[in-house]
Order: C-alpha cells, then structure tokens, then sequence
C-alpha cells in the first residue's frame, strides 16, 4: 500500500508541477499536450512515466538533447514522500486524505507563487471543496458548518490585516491570493474544541517560517517583496501534523 501511495503520489506530482508552471502563464494545463520546455516538441506517453522517463533519458530530451530541468525530478520524488509520509502517520483516517488535499494544493502554490508571485485561485477551491466534503463524511452538515465558517472569519481576519498593512506601508502588503488561502487555513485548522486559534497561530508561524528568506531577499537580491503564499500553507501543513504538539501549547498557555 505504501509503494502504491508514492507511485500516485509522483504522479500527481508531475501534474502539480505542471499546473504550477502552465496556468499562471494562461496555457491549458487539461487538452495541451505535455512537451519539451526547451524545444517545444510534443513528449510520448513513454517520455512521462514519472521518474523513470527522467532515468532512461538521463535528464535529456530525446529530440533536441538539452537537459531537462532537475525540477521534473525533484518535484516527482517530493511529492511522492509527502504522501508515503501521510499514509504512515496518519493511516487511512479522514485526516490523511484532508493532508493530501493540502499538501496538493501545497506544491502547486509553492511552484506558482515562487516562480511567477502568483497564488492560483483553482489548488485553493478545489481544495476547499475536498476539505469540507470530508468534514462532512467526518461529522455531517453541521460539523462541515462549523469549519466553514471558520474559513470566512479567518480569511477576514486576513483582509483586515492587508488592510492595516497597506494604510502603514502606503502600499500592497498582502495579496488578494493570500487573502483566499486564509480561507483554507480556517476550514482546514477548525479543531473541535479549538475553534480559530490554530488558524491563527498558523498565520503567526508563517511569519517565523517568513522571516530568514525575508532577510535573505532583501539583503542579496535587494527586494523587498517576496511569497508569502509557501509559507502560509507550510505554516498550515506543520501545525495540522503537530496538533496535538500545538494544542497542548495553547493549554500549557492558558494555564500561565
């Protein structure tokens, strides 16, 4: 079952790449055909088997010989441990399938936003679709409810945020696709009990996680805007892992 679980999840993953790559540029990532980044020539089906092709091929194009980008590769074997390392910790429980949904929609923000400062509107409401209907195969209408409205008050949180960020800056501080992905965060960090402190939490810790590439950027490339969408939703992955870890933090916490 495990090899099986990485086998899907490379190729996805070569999918997830790309609709991280295609769609910000407006190309069709459904009819077009796959094709050689450098030479633009159509690829057989015997080109795209995950991982393998990239093997036999030993990173080059059958057609023009240049190199094929190691991205191919890495995002393949990435994606494919992700899913491996969900079916291990979390077993064939609701909150494994919820982790595939956003480590999904994880890969392909953090290919879109990083390459072209994008945050793709379909990764976050194909995935908040997913993760509702789960919720409601986990609790029913009321319990899917709940984490909806999560949602709304945490992506207004977020507006509210921009906002004060953009009256300080005199400029945009956040963008309308992070505004969106608060939307996902609060469905998807919803814990009974919890209510919309993990999400919040989440929102802090992307910041931390923010913070050293923020310094990085400003001081080599001397840019003062950088992804945040990455970092929110890694934000977002790390504490749905470690909720039980997070929760008894905000327990210890509250006992202060």
């Amino acid at each position: 079952m495990g090899i099986l679980v990485f086998i899907i999840g490379t190729i996805l993953g070569s999918f997830y790449l790309v609709v991280g790559t295609r769609a910000p540029r407006g190309e069709n990532v459904i009819t077009g055909r796959s094709r050689c980044d450098n030479c633009q020539h159509p690829l057989k089906w015997y080109e795209l088997i995950p991982l393998l092709s990239f093997i036999w091929q030993r990173g080059k194009c059958n057609y023009c010989h240049q190199k094929i980008a190691i991205e191919h590769l890495l995002v393949e074997i990435l994606t494919g441990s992700l899913f491996l390392f969900g079916y291990y910790y979390f077993h064939l429980t609701i909150n494994f399938y919820i982790y595939l949904v956003i480590t999904s929609a994880a890969i392909i923000i953090f290919i879109s936003d990083f390459k072209y400062m994008v945050i793709l509107d379909s990764p976050i409401i194909i995935g908040s679709i997913l993760v509702l209907l789960l919720h409601y195969l986990e609790g029913g209408f009321q319990h899917m409810g709940i984490h909806l409205i999560y949602g709304f008050v945490l992506s207004l949180i977020m507006l509210l945020i921009k906002l004060l960020g953009d009256h300080l800056f005199k400029r945009e501080s956040l963008g309308g696709g992070d505004i969106k992905l608060a939307f996902l965060i609060g469905i998807t960090l919803g814990f009974p009990g919890i209510g919309l402190r993990m999400g919040l939490i989440s929102l802090i810790f992307a910041s931390f996680l923010a913070l050293p590439y923020a310094i990085a950027n400003t001081y080599l490339n001397k840019k003062n805007e950088l992804p945040y969408g990455p970092f929110l939703i890694a934000s977002m992955i790390i504490i749905f892992i470690f909720s039980d870890k997070f929760a008894n933090l905000l327990v210890f916490f509250s006992l202060l």
